[in-house]
């Protein structure tokens, strides 16, 4: 009796030491690790690069004055819009005393000249009329005669000029009123009444009075880095984000990439410009900052997974993705990919819409709450 109630203990202390045994190997068996998975889906993916600028008038007249003087009246303002020939300003001509005296001798002689050269003319008439001397004389005192009246009018005209900036005959082309040389908007008006200026000639720019663009013509110009300049080309579409209106894009066209670059802070930057399309009271003003978003590529509706599902081989460097086969279960597939935006990379095979895509972070289950599933 005493034999068998030993033996039956001895068994039931074997029992419960292997059913404890393979409860444990069962229990580190299971893994605590637990793998999501996520599915490709069908996205838009635009490649493109930014370049930071401003927006400026395509094309801007500088009006100078082809006299000088001192500013007597300006017609219009900043802001206002003019047409061709419509007046900005005029010019008081203050003539220098040396100049204005030397002019006014210049008459004076040549009005004593011409009052000589009439007397001479009158007297060879005369004796010409008589046969006294021959033609050739009296030819000689008439063309005396006509060059000093012409030396007359030059000198009343260069009097003229001094004093009032212009005479008879030269209006066209010395004008006290400044005009518009073409239509547009008032840019700026860097001078007031009572400033002198300066005329435009071959050794001078002249002092700008007005500033004039066809603000209805716009182009972004701005800059970007070397890095990217390769990726571009002229006639590439882009979109311009002007920072005083966030919420608004305008398309745009790049028409220009600068041939030579040139170092800021260190790093090289090429000028670019592109023509934008401005609608109808936008209210776009001139010199205002923008961003212009260069789109490189575009795939409209393709496959496309998180860059963060990729992995690469150690060896090859080629991409591939692990795709769920079972619980837990994943399977190795290589994969073609497309262009990326450096968040989402497009699909070309490998991959299909209905394969469950492993997220190879892993997420560890903590110990507490695995004994708990484990007791329900």
């Amino acid at each position: 009796m005493k034999k068998s109630t030993t033996v039956a203990i001895l068994i039931l202390i074997i029992v419960v030491f292997t059913a404890s045994l393979v409860y444990f190997w069962k229990k580190n068996q299971k893994s605590s690790v637990v793998y999501k998975t996520k599915q490709a889906t069908t996205e838009t993916i635009t490649l493109s690069t930014i370049a930071t600028g401003s927006v400026v008038p395509d094309e801007e007249v500088s009006i100078r004055p082809n006299i000088s003087g001192v500013i007597q009246e300006i017609y219009v303002q900043a802001g206002d819009f003019v047409k061709a020939g419509d007046k900005i300003a005029r010019i008081k001509v203050i003539p220098s005393i040396n100049n204005l005296q030397s002019s006014r001798n210049g008459v004076q002689s040549a009005k004593i000249n011409l009052a000589t050269q009439e007397k001479i003319f009158k007297r060879q008439k005369e004796l010409f009329d008589k046969g006294v001397i021959s033609a050739n004389d009296f030819d000689q005192s008439q063309n005396a005669y006509e060059q000093a009246k012409q030396t007359y009018n030059a000198s009343n005209e260069n009097y003229q000029i001094v004093k009032t900036g212009t005479a008879k005959g030269f209006n066209n082309i010395a004008q006290t009123i400044i005009k518009a040389t073409i239509s547009g908007q008032i840019l700026d008006i860097p001078v007031e009444e009572g400033v002198q200026v300066i005329q435009t000639n071959n050794f001078n720019e002249g002092t700008e009075v007005a500033s004039i663009a066809d603000v209805s013509k716009m182009i972004f110009k701005g800059k970007i880095d070397e890095s990217e300049v390769g990726k571009i080309k002229e006639g590439m579409p882009i979109k311009i984000t002007i920072g005083a209106m966030p919420d608004k894009e305008f398309d745009a066209t790049l028409n220009y990439i600068a041939p030579k670059g040139f170092a800021v802070n260190g790093a090289v930057q090429f000028d670019i410009e592109a023509k934008v399309i401005i609608p109808k009271d936008s209210g776009i003003r001139a010199g205002l900052s923008a961003n212009a978003s260069i789109i490189l590529d575009k795939a409209t509706d393709v496959l496309a997974i998180s860059e963060a599902l990729l992995q690469y081989d150690k060896e090859t460097k080629k991409p591939y993705v692990e795709i769920e086969t079972g619980e837990q279960e994943f399977e190795r597939k290589e994969v073609t990919l497309g262009i990326s935006d450096g968040i989402t990379v497009e699909i070309k095979s490998g991959v299909t819409k209905e394969d469950k895509i492993k997220e190879w972070n892993a997420i560890t289950i903590p110990e507490e709450k695995e004994k708990r599933n484990h007791k329900l």
